[in-house]
Order: C-alpha cells, then sequence, then structure tokens
C-alpha cells in the first residue's frame, strides 16, 4: 500500500484497538516484482503503533503466498501493496486462491498505483478498500479496524484453517471446552539472544524439513507492546513460501514479557491436526528469560560471537536450560573464541556452529533437534 509520507508520529503511541473484540491482526504483502518496501514498512510501524498486529511477509510476494500466510496467520484482512501495474492480474488471483486455502471470507485491501479508471473493476472482483497516493494513515488504521469480527469456529475452511482459528481463540482465551488435544511427538524450542539469527536458522530448518518430506510447524512469538498493545509480526517472512508452499504452518503470536499461558493449548491443537514436529521460536531472550524450557521436550540455545565474555558464559540463566547449544554466523570474526567457551560450560552438552544465512550447519541442527 502507499501513503503520504506523514511523519510516524502522526497517530501518537496509544491503544487505539482496546474496544475491539481481538486485536486487529494484518497481512502486508507486495505482489509481483516491486523491491521497494520503504512505504510498507512505514504503515507497519502506524499500525503496531496504534494496537494493531502487524504481520509483514516481505516483497515479491505471489498470490498464492499471500492465501497461505493469509490463511495460517488468521488474518482479519490482507493489505496488498501493488506497485507494478498489475493489479489487475495479481489481484483476482489472490482472491481466487484465499477462496481455494478455505479463507475466502479475509478481506482484501489494495493501495498503490490504480488508475481511477480501474478502481470498481477491482471493487467488483471482491477487494474491499482501494487506497490512492494521499490517503492518511488514519483511514488506513480505520479500515483495519473495521474488519474486526468475534473469533468463532469457521463455517467453511481446511484443515488448516480451522487449525489457525483454534489457535487464535486459545490465544484470546476463548477456545471451547473440549477441543482435541494431541501433544506432537517433539517439540523443540530455539531460544537466544535478539539478533543471534533465531528466525534465519527456523527458516532454514523448515526448507531442510520440507527438502527431507516432512511436515512441520512453527510458532514464533514476538513481543506485544505493553503500551499499546500492538505487535510487529516479521519472522515469517525469513521464509520462502513461493518455495515450500503449504508444507509448513508457520504461526506468528504476540506476548508481553514471557506469556506462555495459552502455549500448552496451541501445542496440542497442532498436535491434534495432525503435526508431529514442532519448532517454537521464542522473542529475543535475555539472561533470565528461560520459561520455554518448561514447555518443550528439547532446548536449543543460539549464540552468536561477542555476546561476552567467559563470566557471562558462567552465569546462572538461559544458557544453563540449553540441550543443544547452537554457534549462529560462524563466519564472524571471534567464533573459535565463542566455541572454546561454550566448551568450557557445556557439560558435554552438544555445540552445533551454523551460518544460517548460507544454510552451513542447518542438517546438523536439525538432525539434533528434530530427528
Amino acid at each position: 500500500m502507499r501513503a503520504t509520507a506523514e511523519p510516524t508520529t502522526a497517530i501518537p503511541k496509544q491503544d487505539r484497538c482496546a474496544d475491539l473484540p481481538h486485536r486487529p491482526r494484518v497481512l502486508l504483502g507486495k505482489m509481483g516484482l516491486d523491491g521497494h518496501d520503504r512505504g510498507v514498512k512505514l504503515i507497519a510501524r502506524v499500525m503496531r503503533d496504534a494496537g494493531i498486529h502487524v504481520v509483514y511477509s516481505g516483497l515479491w510476494q505471489t498470490p498464492r503466498s499471500l492465501a497461505i500466510g493469509a490463511r495460517d496467520e488468521d488474518v482479519d484482512c490482507v493489505a496488498a501493496s501493488m506497485m507494478s501495474n498489475s493489479h489487475l492480474v495479481l489481484v483476482p488471483r489472490l482472491l481466487a486462491e484465499l477462496k481455494a486455502v478455505g479463507r475466502p471470507d479475509i478481506a482484501v485491501n489494495v493501495g498503490g498505483i490504480i488508475p481511477q479508471a480501474d478502481v470498481q473493476t477491482l471493487l467488483d472482483s471482491g477487494v474491499a478498500r482501494v487506497y490512492h497516493t494521499g490517503t492518511g494513515m488514519d483511514e488506513i488504521v480505520d479500515s483495519v479496524r473495521a474488519c474486526v469480527k468475534p473469533y468463532a469456529p469457521l463455517a467453511t475452511g481446511t484443515t488448516a484453517a480451522d487449525l489457525a482459528r483454534r489457535i487464535s481463540m486459545a490465544h484470546a482465551g476463548t477456545l471451547p471446552a473440549g477441543t482435541p488435544m494431541r501433544r506432537p511427538a517433539r517439540v523443540v524450542g530455539i531460544t537466544g539472544s535478539p539478533g543471534a539469527g533465531k528466525s534465519t536458522l527456523v527458516a532454514a530448518m523448515a526448507n531442510e524439513a520440507v527438502r527431507r518430506g516432512d511436515r512441520v510447524a512453527v510458532v514464533a512469538f514476538d513481543p506485544m507492546s505493553p503500551i499499546t498493545g500492538g505487535a510487529l509480526l516479521g519472522d515469517r517472512l525469513r521464509v520462502d513460501f513461493n518455495a515450500v508452499d503449504d508444507k509448513v504452518f508457520y504461526r506468528s503470536l504476540a506476548i508481553v514479557g514471557e506469556d506462555y499461558r495459552s502455549l500448552p493449548d496451541v501445542i496440542g491443537l497442532i498436535g491434534a491436526a495432525g503435526f508431529d514436529k514442532l519448532i517454537i521460536e521464542t522473542v529475543g531472550a535475555g539472561q533470565n528469560d528461560v520459561a520455554i524450557r518448561s514447555h518443550v521436550d528439547r532446548t536449543a540455545v543460539v549464540v552468536v560471537p561477542g555476546m561476552g565474555d567467559s563470566v557471562q558464559m558462567d552465569k546462572a540463566g538461559i544458557l544453563e536450560i540449553a540441550d543443544v547449544f547452537i554457534a549462529n554466523k560462524a563466519d564472524h570474526a571471534g567464533e573459535a573464541k565463542l566455541v572454546r567457551e561454550l566448551l568450557d560450560i557445556s557439560s558435554g552438552r552438544r555445540i552445533i556452529e551454523t551460518i544460517a544465512t548460507e544454510g552451513k550447519g542447518v542438517v546438523d541442527a536439525l538432525d539434533a533437534l528434530l530427528g
């Protein structure tokens, strides 16, 4: 979508969504060959600061990848930015793909360089709103708010769509009693400090699992603002859904701190949907953030060169919960020193060196955690 270049302070940081049945969830995506996302990122920040949960899927999305993301994330609205003069081709395909994945009810808003002569054609095809250059941020925020309806079981849908809705209800505390539950055979947690490369590592592991023919689910947690209630959920953009299609079920959720109260139900729902392997990625963790350990079978702590001296290694906290250490960014200076210090505290626990951006060490990490 495209908007006027208003400063991000145009909408003050306040919770504008507390009166709604649940937090609005919007999927932002750029279909086609447009390689610029500055405007979308500006809109994402404004929405977040207004209390919306924003799922950013990145550049070069296809109609199908956006539809899969909208379904699995159970969004209220898809906001698609079109800058390549392909709106009359790609937007109808997006609507068709949403129907194919069981979610024709999700609203689609389209923005960008849309000729006035094409607006009615898009609206007639099923688009909810069409935005032009000059649209104000308040109008964009209000259009997402207008899409929110109370959570209820889907009248029609696919297995993945039903799973996504049940996860939404579990996270909101409205899941009906007696909903079938089953724990997956293997549940692993990936944790570590912000910037350690957890999302890239999880994406690489998911890609490798698909290559092997496995069905894997991923739940990725991101921080929710304690002030506005908004969140920017950007972990899924590390996964190339144009390649893995729907062979990975990927769900983003926002929490404050380590509030994992809904996680036992989420885990049970994913197992009941037929997934035997589940990867849970935590929010960027600090030294005392160890709660994930009580929910998973194995915990991997991702560390990188430069995380601190040997005294930091000896302190109680997150390093104690590791069943496996993953030394990521192994091509960076200081990797050898990091591994030596990990060896001093590992007590026989495995240390795996990875370069997640290049796929190096990913097979070893996958075997150690999910094999």
